[in-house]
């Protein structure tokens, strides 16, 4: 085992946990004491947990040991049972290969994947064994295997081109596509993967997913829709070189790269850092690295998307100019004929 039991959390522990995990879900808040209860019932039986860790810079190790609700020291002493994680583990070695086999001689755990996974042989090896043979065993055992990260996804940035070493993600990589739970992101936000299990463990299931695999609920919206700086795009206000004026008011990044509009996540709400911000507020773009193959899609990255479009009519970002205010009173100036004709119309049916 990675770790003793912790001394346990209590009561009020749960109910936050819970208050946050609805939230999440969105549910309304009066589900919390249900919920309380599943994942109390849940983690008295410590869930077991194999993390594996092939191409990648372990960053969403770094992000999940940054989570504060629940803590990482709950999450790994009190909730689950992480059996292996070669990141935060204390065995090595010989030991460390029994404790997978152990676990995976069970067969009762869920695998999480971090990193992508090369195919071509002598690419990716882990004490003598192919990393590829490796995630054939470990998650074709497993009870579920969700992909954090983007690497574990489709590959990230390891997979750009021209992947000498035919980088895949969990699901390519081990035909098990529609059967991975995807959490990408560069790295993965830490509530996210906290919701994803929370959720399986409470549900017994897992949660929506959309067409790439991603839980809905953290992914069933783009950026752009949220952004606080969206208010500037509509305006037609935009950042053009970096250093200007705009730039210190907050205008919309589009014209410098940002791809915002083309990112499903939410980031916006989520944030980072304990909710204290994210890429966008500190003055950063969104370089999409929700999105799959974002490194090479979206390549460059302070490369401008071309023609998104703005709320009035054909009219895309990149044509606005005086047209906007022309766009913009047409608008309103339809909306209220509009009005006043269907008024109009009531009025003669009513008589």
């Amino acid at each position: 085992m990675l770790t003793k039991r912790g001394e346990g959390l209590t009561r009020r522990d749960f109910m936050k946990i819970a208050g946050g995990a609805v939230a999440m879900f969105g549910l309304p808040q009066a589900f919390a004491p249900k919920l309380a209860r599943a994942l109390e019932k849940a983690a008295a039986g410590r869930p077991k947990v194999v993390w594996l860790h092939f191409a990648s810079d372990t960053g969403c190790t770094e992000s999940f040991i940054k989570t504060d609700t629940p803590s990482t020291a709950d999450l790994v002493l009190d909730i689950l049972s992480v059996d292996y994680h070669e990141s935060i583990m204390a065995a090595a070695g010989k030991q460390a290969d029994e404790v997978l086999a152990k676990a995976v001689a069970g067969k009762d755990y869920i695998c999480v994947v971090e990193g992508g996974i090369p195919t071509v042989p002598g690419h990716g090896m882990i004490g003598g064994r192919e990393m590829l043979d490796i995630a054939k065993e470990v998650c074709g055992n497993a009870k579920a295997v969700v992909a954090i990260g983007s690497c574990a996804v489709d590959g990230g940035v390891p997979a750009a081109a021209p992947n000498p070493s035919r980088i895949l993600g969990v699901g390519e990589a081990l035909r098990m596509q529609g059967k991975v739970i995807n959490l990408p992101c560069c790295p993965v936000n830490p509530e996210w993967l906290v919701g994803t299990v929370v959720y399986v463990l409470t549900m017994g299931k897992a949660p929506p997913l959309d067409d790439k695999g991603r839980p809905t609920m953290f992914y069933g919206r783009k950026i752009h829709d949220n952004c606080p700086r969206r208010t500037h795009f509509d305006g037609g206000r935009f950042v053009e070189p970096f250093g200007s004026k705009e730039e210190a008011m907050g205008y919309c990044l589009y014209k410098v790269g940002c791809k915002g509009p083309e990112a499903w996540s939410e980031c916006p709400k989520t944030r980072w850092n304990s909710k204290e911000s994210w890429c966008i507020e500190i003055g950063g773009l969104c370089i999409g690295c929700a999105e799959n193959k974002w490194s090479d899609n979206f390549a460059p990255f302070y490369g401008k998307l071309a023609n998104v479009a703005l709320p009035y009519g054909d009219l895309t970002a990149d044509k606005i100019g005086v047209g906007i205010a022309i766009a913009t009173g047409a608008a309103i100036a339809g909306h209220a004929v509009g009005k006043a004709v269907r008024g109009e119309k009531k009025k003669e049916g009513n008589a």
